[in-house]
């Protein structure tokens, strides 16, 4: 099967949605590679970089699954290449 790499992009814009937030990460274990955050105080948000290796499917399951839930923004860069597995 082929995957790509794929960075998302999360803004937080309120904390209540985390628990949710981890839960739909920890589905995806598998697929992700590296996750960075960083809490922004003077705003009161958070932002949190995934970069996954995985089926376009995946990928994009996963950026919708993060995009329906309550004041959580995602957005999704992939990278060109393809690997077949």
């Amino acid at each position: 099967m082929q995957t790509r790499i794929a960075a998302v992009s999360i803004i937080i814009e309120n904390p209540d949605s985390v628990e949710k937030l981890n839960t739909v990460l920890h589905d995806y274990s598998q697929y992700i590679i590296g996750r960075m955050g960083i809490p922004y105080q003077k705003r009161n948000i958070s932002i949190i970089c995934i970069v996954m290796d995985a089926p376009n499917d995946v990928i994009s399951a996963l950026s919708g699954k993060l995009g329906m839930i309550p004041y959580i923004t995602a957005k999704t860069a992939y990278s060109k290449l393809f690997d077949a597995e």
